[in-house]
């Protein structure tokens, strides 16, 4: 006869005799005996396992013992990372003169919103950088010209002509440039944006920046020399190098800035630093006597 590993064995019997009826594991288990205790054939609930036994014991399984209180978990920490509401963007209004006349204004200093014009190759972007990222207070570069090409498929390349289809991208792209202004104004972080508008183009000219900026916005204008715009043409990529017939023609016609009141920078001779501290002189004018446009 077979038993299971680890189980008790029953009684050894003499020959000829049956093994005794009602034997089971617990009844012979060794323990402490109890006198009077009835052992028939009923079951009993058997006793823990002595040390060493490694067999799984018949018969119903204990109650688990009652669970162990715990400590009340620690509240989670407060939140430091949620919502944070930001000052809706209006238009940007006109940057007020310091309240002192002998005291001249600081542009460093100022929240502005600047919109730097010129053609292809003046330079504006790399102005725009400089200037944002050397002054003492949070300043924003927005540039038309990237935001344009946010567009992947079916972009509106510059170099294919000037219809309704690029028209309307641009439209977007400055409306887009404006809204991105406003909030950040509002929020206390300067702006400088930069585009090639034409003095003689009222439907991409100036006054949709004024509208979709605000009055607040100071034009300037960046216009090197012909020849120093076809040198920086002649070193760009991709899609922002055009050729020299369309660079000479944009030229000519930002030539109608001159008479319109708008400070002009010619910045034939003067590297980017050199153009920034420029800029800043023309921007404390503009601050203390602003352009009427």
């Amino acid at each position: 006869m077979q038993h299971a590993v680890g189980s008790p064995l029953p009684p050894p019997h003499q020959p000829g005799q049956e093994p005794a009826a009602g034997w089971s594991p617990a009844a012979h288990h060794p323990g402490p005996h109890h006198p009077g205790t009835h052992q028939g054939p009923a079951p009993v609930p058997p006793p823990p396992p002595a040390p060493g036994f490694t067999g799984v014991p018949s018969g119903p399984l204990p109650p688990a013992p009652p669970p162990v209180p715990q400590h009340a978990p620690a509240p989670p920490a407060p939140d430091t990372t949620g919502h944070v509401p930001l000052p809706p963007g209006g238009p940007v209004a006109m940057p007020s003169a310091p309240l002192a006349a002998a005291a001249a204004p600081d542009p460093t200093v100022t929240t502005l919103a600047v919109l730097l014009i010129g053609p292809a190759g003046a330079g504006k972007t790399s102005v725009a950088k400089y200037w944002a990222d050397h002054r003492r207070v949070p300043t924003a570069h927005i540039s038309l010209d990237d935001v344009r090409e946010w567009v992947r498929a079916g972009f509106a390349d510059p170099q294919s002509g000037w219809n309704d289809h690029s028209e309307a991208q641009y439209r977007l792209a400055r409306r887009t440039c404006g809204f991105a202004a406003r909030n950040f104004l509002a929020n206390g972080i300067s702006c400088i944006l930069d585009d090639a508008v034409f003095p003689d183009r009222p439907v991409v000219g100036l006054g949709g920046w004024k509208r979709h900026v605000g009055p607040g916005l100071l034009p300037v204008v960046l216009l090197p020399g012909l020849d120093i715009v076809l040198e920086r043409n002649a070193e760009r990529r991709g899609n922002r190098r055009l050729t020299d017939e369309e660079v000479a023609r944009i030229h000519g016609r930002m030539a109608g800035w001159y008479g319109s009141g708008l400070p002009i920078i010619d910045n034939s001779q003067l590297d980017v630093p050199g153009t920034a501290r420029v800029l800043d002189d023309v921007l404390a004018r503009a601050i203390a006597s602003p352009p009427s446009w």
